[in-house]
């Protein structure tokens, strides 16, 4: 299954890369500043503070401050860091990584294998993580031969929290001003370890809705904007290519409780079932994305195709006529998201076809929820398991790694109806013209480390 996981990395990294980079006609130049919007708004750069709203700018942001142990190529593939090299024993329950020698922080000091172990213990806690001359070791509970994997995630950055409150990485990029959920600056660290960046900074606006990107995109005061999934698929008004990633973000459903009965369960298949997502895609989402009945999308799993999206009223009022007593659902959404707000009442109208009531609303306590999830891996069983966490589901065992044991987790998962998953959808990017050497990651993330700017700053 991996390989052809890492096949489609590879054709996809190679598309992803000459597409965004474009044909540069000039050799990159260093200086200016690069520009960037997005509509979060995190009040904290610390990449273990699990408060924070996960999302693919924000992961950026995380990677342009500070570097993991273990980082994937543009093929997919695990390659050192921060980390030289790393083995598993005891049936991959303990793993031992060997830290790369001479890195410093951003503020000047060592990077130490204490400094590198108190970080992984404060956005890990229930990993034991103990050091000694040259490397650190994690212990986990039970075997995780995706351990490597794990410590490519932005979460587990490498940072030394100061005891001023001051944060230091040892990214392409020092924290020079930061306004929390406003804006943040950045400045290129002159000795970075893998080379100096061409731009000398970056600013970043915060809380910036999609059409108010385009506005500045279009009167040249940002380089990089955020483009709305059901946006994608539009021509853009500047004459430059959309860059998407392959399907990355999960929409779906989520109710905030266990189910309590047998019957719920089947009430929860019912509405499964009563959901046009094609409709749906084609009216709301303007065509963009897939339509999704598994967690995992194709091109990560290579099964996805086997669960089912189409809608079946006539089985869902089947299922729905076998429970007698039948109560009202609310299905909240973001007020600030008018897709999602469609989405709630497009479904609540599926619903009602079937003999189910849905009442969409605002309120922080919704039986069920239209929610995004950012994938968290390339790595399916990395990505499955984050899911099982959020929803509040126990860990998928691993077994032999096969696809077989991969599809079995997930119909597993499935299996509890904690949630229905409707779209996977990519993540989507407008470059002005002078933007050069720049990539999408195929997880998502910006690369601007190679980034420059042609003619000026903008």
């Amino acid at each position: 299954m991996k390989h052809f996981v890492w096949n489609w990395l590879a054709a996809s990294s190679l598309m992803l890369s000459l597409t965004a980079s474009g044909k540069a006609e000039t050799r990159p130049q260093y200086g200016g500043t690069l520009h960037l919007a997005m509509r979060a708004v995190p009040t904290s750069l610390d990449p273990a503070d699990s408060a924070q709203p996960d999302s693919f700018a924000r992961r950026s942001m995380t990677l342009l401050i500070f570097d993991t142990l273990v980082t994937v190529d543009e093929n997919g593939r695990l390659q050192p860091a921060l980390a030289v090299s790393w083995q598993g024993s005891s049936g991959d329950q303990r793993w031992q990584f060997h830290l790369r020698r001479g890195i410093k922080f951003q503020d000047g000091s060592p990077v130490t294998v204490e400094t590198v172990a108190a970080s992984l213990r404060i956005a890990n806690p229930g990993w034991n993580v103990t050091s000694n001359s040259d490397a650190i070791t994690i212990e986990r509970d039970s075997p995780n031969p995706e351990m490597p994997g794990e410590l490519t995630l932005a979460r587990n950055a490498i940072v030394k929290r100061n005891a001023d409150g001051t944060l230091s990485g040892t990214g392409p990029f020092h924290i020079a001003e930061w306004q929390p959920g406003k804006k943040l600056t950045l400045a290129a660290q002159e000795d970075y370890w893998r080379g100096r960046p061409f731009v000398d900074g970056i600013e970043i606006e915060m809380g910036r809705s999609f059409r108010d990107q385009m506005t500045a995109l279009d009167l040249g005061k940002i380089n990089l904007a955020e483009v709305a999934p059901e946006q994608s698929l539009r021509p853009s008004p500047l004459h430059n290519a959309i860059v998407s990633s392959p399907p990355v973000e999960l929409l779906a459903l989520v109710f905030t409780r266990e189910a309590a009965s047998p019957e719920e369960k089947l009430l929860r298949e019912a509405l499964a079932l009563s959901i046009e997502r094609a409709s749906i895609r084609s009216v709301i989402l303007q065509g963009a994305g897939q339509p999704a009945a598994s967690i995992l999308p194709n091109w990560m799993s290579g099964y996805a195709f086997v669960f089912s999206a189409d809608a079946d009223l006539a089985r869902a009022r089947q299922v729905r006529q076998q429970v007698h007593s039948i109560g009202s659902w609310t299905i909240g959404y973001d007020s600030s998201d008018s897709v999602e707000r469609l989405l709630a009442e497009r479904i609540a109208l599926n619903a009602k076809d079937a003999g189910l009531s849905l009442q969409p609303t605002t309120s922080a306590a919704p039986d069920l929820r239209v929610v995004r999830i950012p994938l968290a891996s390339s790595d399916p069983w990395i990505a499955l398991n984050d899911i099982s966490a959020l929803i509040g589901a126990a860990p998928s065992k691993r077994g032999n790694e096969s696809v077989e044991d991969l599809y079995a987790a997930e119909q597993s998962l499935l299996a509890t109806r904690r949630m229905i998953p409707l779209f996977h959808l990519p993540d989507a990017y407008l470059p002005a013209p002078n933007l050069r050497d720049w990539t999408l990651r195929p997880d998502g993330t910006w690369n601007l480390q190679n980034a420059w700017l042609e003619n000026g700053s903008r």
